[in-house]
């Protein structure tokens, strides 16, 4: 992608004359595979007079001296690397940690100085953050926290249930406010719960299994259920979508009935609300059970919103927080 040019202002190429060398401070990303750097990285490493690291474990070593290129273990000060840039020598440093922050500073402090002829500071990227990188870093906190914290080292799959739902319904009260701060806290609340449940799989006797086989089993779903984009077949509309989906996805499952897999669990108005939609979508004329008490006609308004396209919980919770406000404003607060 290429590098950050930093020259000072009172610097000997500022004012004509032959800059004294260059330093090259290379960065990397810890989530790219070690070796696989830029070809600007490259060029620079192997035209460069000098390559130090202060690092002797950084992992990128072992690749840099396998493809030829010197690499001196070495922890300079700002003004011995100014130094080693005298008579037009080029440096190029490995960056550890977070960019040689230290290392910056005293550079920036000899700049600012006006009395040292500063080399050129170039601040390459070698490397760079695919999307979705910062999913590795989160397996990695989540592998050290379930082996030290006292807490998360003893939880299980049946433990944790209880917050996968609590977070479930902030996430989606997040998404009916128009939080978008809170929203994105709620997204990684719910992100937690699925690495926290595949480190606990890890450690089954019987059965484990890791993030990275969640991850690969909603992959390859999601390509069997989107002929349209990943095979031949095509789909103009959403309906089109959607009779791809269930239409793969009863092959998949072999569902007997269509209520194999409607979860009796969750709340009321969505259970009648998913039965109905089910029933809806198979074609089936099947009559609502007639009975007395509220039940019943709960059942009937679910069946009723979900023909019209309204979500019955979402409706209810709209129609709970106005009543909500009403309580508080007759309380004399605000909403």
């Amino acid at each position: 992608m290429g590098y950050v040019r930093i020259v000072n202002e009172t610097s000997p190429e500022a004012r004509g004359e032959a800059a004294p060398g260059r330093i090259v401070l290379l960065t990397t990303s810890h989530r790219v595979a070690p070796g696989l750097l830029s070809w600007p990285a490259w060029q620079a490493l192997r035209a460069a007079d000098a390559v130090l690291c202060a690092d002797g474990a950084h992992p990128q070593l072992p690749y840099l001296r396998e493809a030829g290129i010197a690499v001196a273990e070495t922890s300079p000060t700002a003004q011995e690397l100014v130094d080693a840039c005298a008579g037009g020598r080029t440096v190029v440093v490995v960056a550890t940690g977070e960019g040689e922050p230290a290392l910056t500073d005293g550079l920036a402090r000899l700049a600012g100085s006006g009395r040292v002829a500063m080399p050129e500071l170039e601040l390459l990227p070698a490397s760079y953050d695919l999307p979705g990188a910062r999913l590795l870093d989160l397996v990695q906190v989540m592998d050290r926290i379930r082996a030290e914290c006292p807490w998360s080292s003893r939880q299980t799959h049946e433990g944790l249930a209880k917050y996968g739902i609590e977070e479930a319904y902030e996430l989606v009260e997040a998404i009916e406010a128009g939080d978008r701060a809170e929203l994105r806290e709620e997204l990684g609340d719910v992100l937690l719960q699925v690495v926290f449940h595949s480190r606990i799989a890890e450690e089954d006797p019987d059965a484990p299994f890791s993030v990275d086989d969640v991850a690969g089993g909603i992959v390859a779903k999601l390509i069997h259920r989107h002929p349209h984009v990943f095979g031949d077949e095509e789909a103009e509309t959403p309906e089109d979508v959607k009779e791809h989906w269930l239409r793969t996805k009863a092959e998949e499952k072999r569902r007997t009935s269509v209520t194999d897999g409607v979860p009796l669990g969750q709340p009321g108005l969505a259970l009648a609300a998913k039965l109905a939609s089910r029933t809806r979508t198979a074609g089936l004329d099947v009559p609502l059970p007639q009975g007395d008490g509220i039940g019943y006609e709960l059942l009937a308004l679910a069946v009723r919103a979900e023909a019209a396209g309204t979500d019955p919980e979402a409706a209810l919770r709209a129609a709970a927080r106005a009543y909500r406000d009403a309580i508080r404003a007759a309380e004399g607060l605000p909403a």
